[in-house]
């Protein structure tokens, strides 16, 4: 059984809109075409198997890689007039070589990465490599359109004899010029050319006077436009010479538009093939200015779609508000209710849509995680169906379309209402609707539909089948919050909304206080659940709040932290300054006393010396130890849980420590071995529970991290060759313009190297490109390439970093 979309469902989502913006991004027209027929896949493995290949375009794209279809234009009408033998224009054989080097570029292009886009890879099999042939065409013509003399030799012997004699009459034209008595008949002074002859203008009133063919008349006629009798033969060889060349440059034609028409056929599916590979990069761009994922499909019964987005809102650039939706294999009908304007429509309509999109292959706005069936086919009534053709009013014409809808609906098809049965009585249209809903449920189809009908809202608290969503209103501001909420039904807020739009407040008021006495029970539930929502929703505010502060609050510590990080640092680079301070004193005071002992040879002296030292050194430990204990107090400020048997860190010996016995204000502790000594507990910090693990081998380590380090500062090879742009058989603009995207790209990617491949040629682009390079602000420098490189055809560049 095949997919099923009426022509009124396309309308009703949109769908065409989708379409559009695909043309849009597509930059062939083959590619376009291939679009707007873009068909709706009947198997869950045709649907898969287009959605790889998305993947593999959307990978391209993250890349900062596109096709490289510069150059394709669409010749299919061109291609198959030569293939019935038919002479070709200039430009559509420069055309043609453009294409067919394209054609080798694409391929090339995807044969490099065929690692990673084998499915695209696949498709490029069919693009022809016909470069030799694109040569030929492309030798034969100059930049500017006209046939080359290099076409053909017969060619270039033919133009050079033409061209020989325009010389041999400009020489003799310029002699008569100069000839005084000849020059007193003429008008003005020189000559021009009338039909291919060469001519003078003559005095009508010297006609007789001259001899010669007059070609032509100024509009007064009193100017002869004249072929003197002297060039005529001149002219007539002039004339033989240039149906010559006329000849010559037909059989190059000829030959040319043989040559394509020969290989019309490949030429064809290689276009075929550049519409598919463009409609595919068109959906990758398409899907990422969507932010679309592929939802699983396969085997899928329940509709769970995260975050979902109306494609159509994100296209328009709208700021749109995405919502949850969901549908079980129990709970197959949504009822979504609550206010006019507050989102219904645009969640029926956007889940009806991503359904389209998904069977024809393309990505939907919704989130990773999200479920989606393949649905056999899409029924939707959205917006009025008064027909005043037909004599049917709004109702009449919606009851039809159910009636359409409940003949063609099958298991697995997805039916979308809006405001189903809406403009007739509320108790009979509540009936009905319930009655068209069973049927619907009764033959297996999935069901979305909006309504203000009590009735309808209540169908969930009493059948299984169905569940009730609604969009949101906020009271305080007046206006819908277009936020959906599964599970609950909603008020239509009509009151509220006619009052936002500018109904008088005495209507108003007079209107809810009718309201709240005319309603019914479930109206009253209704307004009490929305308060209970309401008071929900404001303390979720109040720990929202809560939550923002206590995360402001985190932010402030850690703020601190860094801050006290900086001063300890502060701190112990000034404490290692005054140490090697007074270290310097200190050794400065013992070379003194040293001089003075040697000076005076006393035993009195070298007493009093050692005193002086010991003095001395007992001070510089005392400044020593105040200094430590401030540091340390910056530290740690303040003793950690000290207990015996806990490792701690000893900030004087910088290491840890074992703690051994605990009194007042100090304790003694093993730095290992039977190293033992008693301290000071506010010298000590960072209290844990078992011996740290130290590192094995140490030095054996610091060597390796110094060779990691060492290897990572090693300059790296640059190969030019790996990074590369061919722009052979492009014109001159078209191959400046894809050049500097190729830049910029490479400067991105921080490239240190390029090679750009022109071809020799006529030499015209190669000088268009280097004139270019030596004006770009990304080149460094550069230079033709080597014989190995590719020779004058390249041009090897260095990008600035």
């Amino acid at each position: 059984m095949t997919v099923q979309i009426s022509q009124r469902t396309l309308e009703d989502l949109g769908f065409s809109e989708v379409l559009r913006a695909l043309t849009q991004r597509c930059r062939t027209e083959p590619g376009r075409e291939r679009v707007l027929a873009r068909p709706f896949l009947d198997t869950e493995a045709e649907v898969a198997e287009a959605l790889a290949l998305v993947d593999e375009a959307r990978f391209l794209s993250q890349q900062q890689f596109s096709l490289p279809l510069g150059g394709v234009t669409d010749l299919r009408t061109a291609v198959g007039h030569a293939e019935k033998g038919g002479v070709l224009e200039p430009r559509q054989l420069i055309d043609a070589a453009q294409l067919l080097f394209a054609f080798a570029r694409t391929r090339e292009a995807l044969d490099e990465r065929k690692e990673r886009v084998p499915r695209l890879v696949e498709i490029s099999r069919r693009l022809p490599f016909l470069e030799a042939m694109a040569r030929r065409l492309d030798q034969c013509f100059e930049p500017d359109g006209t046939i080359a003399d290099r076409a053909s030799p017969e060619l270039k012997e033919a133009r050079d004899r033409a061209r020989g004699l325009h010389r041999r009459i400009k020489t003799r034209l310029d002699e008569l010029l100069h000839d005084e008595t000849f020059t007193t008949k003429l008008r003005e002074n020189y000559y021009t050319l009338r039909n291919g002859r060469y001519v003078v203008p003559v005095v009508s009133n010297y006609r007789s006077e001259v001899d010669g063919i007059v070609h032509n008349a100024s509009q007064t006629g009193q100017t002869l436009f004249m072929e003197p009798q002297a060039m005529v033969g001149l002219g007539n060889d002039l004339a033989i010479a240039q149906s010559e060349v006329a000849e010559e440059e037909l059989k190059v034609l000829q030959e040319l538009s043989r040559l394509v028409g020969r290989e019309s056929v490949r030429i064809l599916e290689g276009l075929e093939a550049v519409a598919e590979l463009d409609e595919v990069e068109a959906i990758a761009v398409l899907s990422a200015d969507l932010d679309a994922t592929t939802p699983t499909f396969e085997a899928v019964k329940e509709l769970q779609l995260r975050a979902l987005r109306h494609p159509r809102l994100v296209l328009k650039g709208s700021e749109v508000v995405s919502n949850d939706v969901t549908l079980t294999q129990e709970a197959r009908a949504l009822v979504v209710s609550g206010p006019n304007a507050g989102g219904k429509t645009v969640t029926l309509t956007g889940v009806g849509l991503c359904a389209l999109m998904l069977r024809a292959g393309l990505p939907i706005p919704v989130s990773e995680g999200s479920r989606m069936p393949l649905y056999r086919s899409v029924h939707s009534t959205v917006g009025d169906t008064q027909d005043l053709a037909q004599g049917l009013s709004s109702f009449s014409g919606h009851v039809t379309l159910l009636r359409d809808i409940l003949s063609a609906v099958a298991t697995d098809s997805l039916v979308l209402i809006d405001e189903i049965a809406a403009d007739t009585d509320p108790r009979e249209g509540a009936a009905i609707a319930i009655a068209v809903l069973e049927e619907l449920l009764g033959k297996g189809a999935y069901v979305l539909v909006t309504t203000h009908l009590e009735e309808l809202k209540a169908l969930a608290h009493m059948d299984p089948r169905f569940l009730n969503a609604r969009v949101g209103f906020d009271s305080k501001r007046m206006a819908p919050t277009y936020r959906l909420q599964m599970g609950a039904s909603g008020q239509s807020s009509a009151i509220d909304m006619a009052a936002r739009v500018g109904l008088p407040a005495s209507v108003c008021e007079r209107a809810r206080e009718l309201s709240l006495n005319a309603g019914g029970p479930l109206t009253k539930a209704l307004a009490a659940a929305e308060d209970e929502r309401r008071k929900l929703s404001e303390e979720l505010e109040k720990a929202r709040l809560a939550a923002k502060e206590a995360e402001a609050l985190r932010a402030e510590l850690e703020k601190q932290k860094v801050a006290f990080e900086r001063e300890r640092k502060g701190r112990m680079m000034q404490f290692n300054e005054d140490v090697h301070a007074a270290s310097e004193h200190a050794a400065q005071e013992v070379r003194d006393l040293l001089v003075k002992l040697r000076a005076e040879q006393s035993e009195k002296a070298l007493s009093e010396a050692r005193q002086q030292l010991q003095q001395r050194a007992d001070e510089a430990l005392k400044r020593a130890a105040a200094a430590k204990a401030e540091l340390f107090q910056v530290e740690a400020p303040g003793p950690a849980n000290l207990k015996v048997g806990a490792w701690v860190h000893h900030s004087g010996l910088g290491r840890d420590v074992e703690i051994l016995e605990l009194t007042d204000g100090q304790a003694v502790v093993s730095a290992g071995g039977a190293l033992k000594m008693r301290v000071p507990t506010t010298e000590l910090s960072g209290s844990r529970g078992k011996k740290p693990q130290q590192a094995k081998f140490p030095e054996q380590r610091k060597g390796e991290a110094a060779l990691k380090r060492a290897a990572s500062a090693a300059p790296s090879q640059v190969d030019a060759t790996n990074f590369r742009c061919d722009v052979r058989g492009m014109r001159a603009d078209d191959a400046l313009a894809e050049l500097e995207t190729f830049l910029d790209q490479g400067l991105r990617k921080g490239e240190e190297a390029a090679l750009i491949i022109h071809g020799h040629g006529t030499g015209a682009l190669k000088q268009a490109i280097r004139d270019h390079l030596a004006a770009s602000p990304y080149i460094r420098m550069f230079r033709p390439g080597e014989s190995h490189e590719g020779g004058d055809g390249v041009t090897v560049v260095s990008l600035r970093g």
